[in-house]
């Protein structure tokens, strides 16, 4: 079979449109291996850092994107690797923590590369080739394996939204004794509602104001109930509770009245997370937080150990995050995917970039 040696590779004007390029098929250097990418998600910080127009964020000079493929959130199956390797090999399948750090700070040594303190820092689609493309260049280190039971669309939303949500609920000690409230039912906050589940939350409820959200949501068996966001959303939480609230809150929309709600609906000694970036947290004080006795808890991403534990336990459970993916695309419709991502998706967007993806456990939509 003749070697592959070009590849197309979408990148992100920052005009609301994408571009289709050609690239050399990258060779492993040293601690390296060449994925072909099968599943690469669409993430919500692409659409609102990149797709729309490029941002900052805080610690980074300059737009937070390069010029590179996009696509922070790739699964699929090594297909080369450099000279020197510690674990994975040809033919395995892996799906990748999306930050590659340093690798020696603090934050490094404990897992979570995301918050790497040295500018040697760079995340797969943002300052480098991501997983929008046919193949993708990867530090080994990034690698996590993919169970067997996991399809690649499996672990390309375990890549990123459902680490996000997975970290969030750990961070408050979400289990068996909770019922769980999730604020926002795009993407992570689904995944969240999944997770909940996974963990063992007793009931979970939902919230979100698109009422096409609502519906995909309603459709997917995770929730007990799916609540509007309107101007009763305090007391509809409130009536579905029994007037208890909720023990276990999660805040996934971004946005200020989001984070009202979830205060709102979290009962007296209950534990709230927020994850949803962007937007401004205002609340009274006294009587929705310390009389309460309520415990906030803001959390970013994840860490590769809790990637990996998520990957193993997704599995575990026999739960399959690809079933909140509402839409799939090829390279060639990327444009389409993007807009779709970037306005009125139902759940979920995912590139499938092969001509063959695995399509194991896949829900046909």
């Amino acid at each position: 079979m003749t070697k592959q040696t070009t590849m197309r590779g979408i990148v992100l004007p920052g005009n609301s449109t994408t571009e289709t390029r050609t690239y050399d098929v990258p060779e492993p250097g040293d601690g390296e291996v060449l994925v072909k990418v099968q599943a690469s998600g669409i993430c919500g910080s692409d659409i609102g850092y990149i797709f729309r127009g490029y941002k900052s964020y805080v610690g980074v000079s300059g737009p937070a994107y390069r010029g590179v493929i996009a696509g922070h959130e790739p699964a699929g199956e090594i297909v080369s690797v450099g000279s020197i390797r510690s674990r994975f090999g040809i033919g395995d399948r892996v799906l990748l923590y999306h930050i590659v750090g340093c690798g020696q700070c603090s934050n490094c040594r404990s897992g979570y590369y995301i918050s790497c303190s040295s500018p040697e820092r760079s995340s797969y689609g943002w300052q480098r080739d991501g997983g929008h493309a046919e193949y993708l260049l990867a530090s080994e280190r990034t690698c996590i394996a993919l169970p067997d039971a996991l399809s690649y669309v499996d672990g390309a939303l375990v890549s990123c939204g459902f680490g996000t949500a997975h970290q969030g609920l750990l961070r408050i000690g979400t289990s068996g004794a909770d019922d769980l409230l999730v604020v926002g039912l795009g993407p992570v906050g689904l995944a969240a509602a999944m997770i909940g589940r996974g963990l063992g939350a007793r009931n979970v409820y939902g919230v979100e104001a698109s009422p096409l959200r609502r519906k995909w949501a309603e459709g997917l068996g995770l929730f007990d109930a799916v609540l509007p966001a309107d101007d009763d959303v305090n007391s509809s939480v409130q009536e579905v509770t029994v007037g208890k609230g909720c023990s276990r809150v999660i805040e996934c929309s971004g946005s200020a009245q989001g984070r009202s709600t979830a205060i709102a609906g979290a009962a007296e000694w209950g534990r709230v997370s927020l994850v949803g970036e962007g937007g401004r947290l205002d609340t009274e004080v006294s009587d929705l937080l310390l009389h309460k006795q309520l415990t906030i808890c803001a959390s970013w991403v994840t860490s590769l150990q809790d990637m990996e534990r998520l990957a193993v336990d997704l599995a575990r459970w026999q739960l399959h995050p690809d079933v909140i993916v509402s839409d799939r695309f090829g390279l060639g419709d990327a444009d389409k995917a993007y807009a779709l991502a970037a306005g009125a998706s139902a759940g979920k967007v995912v590139i499938i970039p092969a001509d063959e993806p695995d399509d194991r456990h896949s829900v046909a939509k």
